[in-house]
């Protein structure tokens, strides 16, 4: 069995959708099963906007990563990074500065084969297999090790992870630990689903996403805020994804269904 013409690493159980294979497919990627694309249908029959959804928040994080570049980080963490897309964290940071040094963290078996078969032959981009639940294991891990080793400032994405975290692994605790650990001078690029503004459509995304490997937790925007608790917020704080640093001539065509944010270790 493959997947794009590559193997299907041992273990995975492909009649069982994951959030990282329906996210690459709401990009218009190929790698994801058809158990991913029948939810992916799912959600594009109650929230017709999902494409524009992932790609609002892909664009988030472009910027994010573009802007921590520009203010000197030059080390990155990536937690729940997925399936690596075009446009991914090592393309948009080494592009800038091709001494970038990137370590993705997934638990998908799917997205750490294939982020090992694109990072073969760059010395500077890494991915860990452990699940970003468990702080303790990523940051052991011995390319987050040395990522953090000489106390340089890091750049840190949690980028549309949080929302396939319930309430009961307490999530705010668990970007505490990840912050605690970061040298000052770091910068915290969070984004996050959101129903505030379409209750009804994302409820039913909620449906659609309850038999998969990652149910979904959507949060109203004080929830979200106060994931950035003991972070000193960058201008404009945190805001619907489409208004953080927005490009000319997108915000009009955006959807307004994510929260992001970037904030600064002191």
């Amino acid at each position: 069995m493959s997947v794009a013409g590559e193997r299907v690493p041992e273990g995975v159980d492909i009649r069982v959708p994951s959030a990282a294979r329906v996210y690459d497919w709401l990009l218009g990627g190929s790698h994801n099963f058809d158990a991913d694309r029948a939810v992916g249908e799912k959600v594009m029959a109650v929230l017709p906007t999902g494409r524009q959804v992932a790609a609002s928040n892909r664009a988030f994080l472009r910027r994010a990563v573009q802007y921590m570049v520009g203010q000197g980080i030059t080390r990155f963490l990536d937690l729940g990074s997925g399936i690596p897309a075009v446009g991914n964290v090592h393309e948009i940071a080494q592009d800038m500065d091709p001494g970038c040094r990137v370590v993705y963290v997934d638990y998908d078996k799917v997205a750490v084969a294939h982020s090992r078969l694109i990072l073969d032959g760059n010395p500077n981009a890494s991915v860990v297999e452990e699940d970003l639940c468990g702080p303790e294991a990523v940051l052991n891990s011995e390319a987050a090790r040395a990522l953090l080793a000489d106390g340089e400032p890091i750049g840190l994405l949690m980028v549309a992870v949080f929302h396939f975290i319930p309430d009961s692994l307490r999530p705010a605790e668990i970007v505490t630990r990840y912050r605690e650990a970061l040298p000052a001078g770091s910068l915290v690029a969070l984004s996050h689903l959101t129903a505030d503004h379409a209750p009804l459509e994302m409820a039913a995304v909620t449906e659609a996403m309850k038999n998969s490997r990652d149910p979904m937790y959507f949060r109203p925007y004080a929830e979200v805020a106060a994931l950035f608790e003991g972070l000193e917020l960058v201008d404009p704080g945190v805001v619907s994804a489409p208004l953080w640093r927005p490009e000319p001539g997108l915000r009009d065509i955006e959807p307004d269904d994510v929260y992001a944010g970037v904030g600064r270790k002191v």
